[in-house]
């Protein structure tokens, strides 16, 4: 979040005044840290160890600053040595977890903030964490606890839980909307916007996209076809903001070549807001929300005269400087609307584009990928926090009633594999028949998902990219549309390509369909012929389609702007 210019200038005058003092070095480092300045926030950590070598509210400050810079190894030694200085400090041993998951030491990151929680178990905040990161090491002890604390305080108003973990809570739009603008609220009290600027009323509009995925990331996978396509549209103009440097990918090099690229990595919310400004984008959008890596201070400065909430958070912004959700009828209905605090724009097809240049390689064999040569395949390569018990437990129910079937999944961080395999001999079924694929580059994933019969989705939070992968893949993907937009979209993907049937209404339905598609290899494969079919003849991978209806709900944003209307309801024709 970014602070006030004021709190910084007077921060600052403070170390002037009282160069000597401590505090305020610490203080300022607070507050440029606050405004997203991590090379000013490491300066003034510095200062203070000059003064108190150790200190562990300085060292504290010096790991956040590393750890923005994008020194992960180096933050998780500082935040360490502050963490062993001050064992008793709840919220050193909070960031001291944050820098550990980013180094990979798993287990020791959830030791880190198990014990933050203990040092502070009314803590909602600190609760929520320790919740989100046993969740992805499937690590399920005292879940339900958690869980119900948590949505126990955002229920109340009294904590501001990360939106993006709440979505995998078992809620409705209504408490992901209360918990979102929990975290908006934050963000507004220590934000200054800029002046209003009106939308141009000559030339192209404009159309921005800010995220940190622009690259080899599932951002850029989603939509570099799409912003190829979109340079066809004379009458607009896309202009992207990579708050991550260059990654060397291909997907990178050609989203290069198909807009105007702005690197704002590593810079401050107020200078990344302000060249957007100096852009003259008309209709911003924010491709991350509530996301890792994600700036919601610099939508909160207001640099666009629209700005929208669209593909990578798939919830509410649950915030006010957020004026239009994107989103297509399926995924976002009109019971849902009361869960949201923008107005809904919704395309005529999938809201989420794809890759459609991507051709999947020849698969490799099932035993390079330690699959049996013989039986059903099914899979779920959702991320590991997407797996809960409930969703685990509806896929051993599967394979305990199709003989001779595996489930393919990806492999976790830590020792979230065996915890799986101990959950499966729980269930009655032979761990063995749990295999797991590390993350591979995605020319490999993809072929190697053409040897998968069936996705099988979990829920709250179900297969969002990973499902648009699948059906280009060739997998049909089962799944049970929920009561939240992270929770249908595996159900657009599937309506709008013209396999609604295999969006069931409950969990039993989804383990007879999946028990009958794994005993009836006929019937199976037919369901993947018809799906061969439909990825041509729909119109989910259509993507000059797509970029077409795109320009249009932009201009009708804007034309509505033009007007003086203040936003509404869009339908795309």
């Amino acid at each position: 979040m970014s602070a006030p210019a004021d709190a910084r200038s007077e921060a600052r005058r403070a170390t002037v005044l009282a160069p000597g003092n401590l505090i305020a070095w610490i203080l300022l480092s607070d507050a440029e840290l606050d405004a997203g300045d991590g090379v000013a926030g490491e300066a003034a950590a510095q200062r203070a160890l000059a003064l108190a070598p150790g200190h562990p509210e300085a060292l504290a400050r010096l790991g956040r600053a590393q750890w923005l810079l994008g020194h992960r190894r180096d933050a998780a030694d500082s935040l360490g040595q502050a963490a062993r200085a001050a064992p008793g400090h709840p919220g050193i041993a909070l960031w001291h977890g944050h820098a550990l998951e980013d180094v990979g030491e798993a287990e020791a990151a959830a030791d880190a903030y198990a014990r933050a929680h203990a040092l502070a178990p009314d803590a909602a905040q600190i609760a929520a964490h320790l919740l989100a990161w046993r969740r992805r090491l499937c690590d399920w002890r005292g879940l339900d606890a958690l869980s119900a604390q948590v949505r126990s305080a955002v229920a109340r108003g009294e904590a501001a839980v990360e939106p993006f973990a709440f979505l995998s809570e078992d809620g409705d739009a209504l408490e992901q909307l209360r918990c979102a603008r929990l975290s908006a609220a934050q963000v507004a009290r220590s934000v200054r916007p800029l002046p209003p600027r009106a939308i141009a009323g000559d030339g192209p509009l404009r159309i921005g996209f800010l995220s940190n995925g622009f690259g080899a990331h599932p951002t850029g996978l989603l939509t570099v076809a799409f912003l190829e396509a979109l340079r066809a549209e004379a009458a607009v103009e896309a202009h992207l903001f990579a708050l991550n440097a260059d990654d060397g990918s291909a997907v990178r090099q050609r989203l290069q070549a198909a807009t105007t690229l702005h690197d704002v990595s590593a810079l401050p919310h107020a200078e990344v807001a302000a060249r957007i400004r100096a852009a003259g984008i008309d209709v911003l959008h924010d491709l991350r929300g509530w996301g890792g890596g994600g700036t919601p201070a610099v939508l909160a400065m207001r640099p666009a005269p629209l700005q929208v909430n669209w593909l990578a958070y798939p919830g509410t912004s649950g915030a006010p400087w957020i004026d239009y959700v994107l989103a297509d009828g399926f995924v976002l209905p009109p019971a849902l609307e009361t869960g949201f605090s923008e107005a809904v724009a919704r395309l005529p097809r999938c809201f989420q584009p794809s890759d459609t240049r991507r051709a999947p390689a020849p698969p490799p064999s099932r035993g390079e990928c330690g699959l049996p040569a013989e039986g059903v395949v099914f899979c779920s390569f959702n991320n590991s926090y997407k797996l809960n018990p409930a969703s685990f437990a509806r896929a051993m129910a599967v394979l305990g009633d199709v003989p001779g079937s595996v489930l393919w999944l990806l492999s976790g961080p830590g020792n979230g594999d065996a915890r799986l395999r101990a959950a499966a001999q729980a269930a009655g079924i032979d761990p063995a028949r749990l295999v797991f694929m590390a993350k591979q580059p995605h020319a490999i994933y993809l072929a190697r998902l053409q040897l998968a019969d069936l996705f099988l989705d979990s829920n709250p939070y179900n297969a969002h990219t990973t499902a648009s992968d699948a059906l280009w893949a060739g997998c049909p993907v089962l799944t049970r549309p929920g009561r939240t937009f992270a929770a249908r979209v595996a159900g657009s993907l599937n309506h709008h390509i013209g396999l609604g049937e295999l969006n069931v209404a409950d969990d039993p339905g989804f383990v007879a369909l999946a028990t009958a598609l794994g005993n009836d290899r006929a019937r199976l494969q037919a369901v993947r012929t018809r799906l061969r079919a439909l990825r041509q003849e729909s119109g989910l991978f259509d993507m000059p389609a797509f970029a077409r209806d795109f320009a249009a709900m932009a201009l009708a944003m804007a034309d509505r702007q033009r007007s003086g209307l203040p936003p509404a309801a869009l339908q795309a024709r």
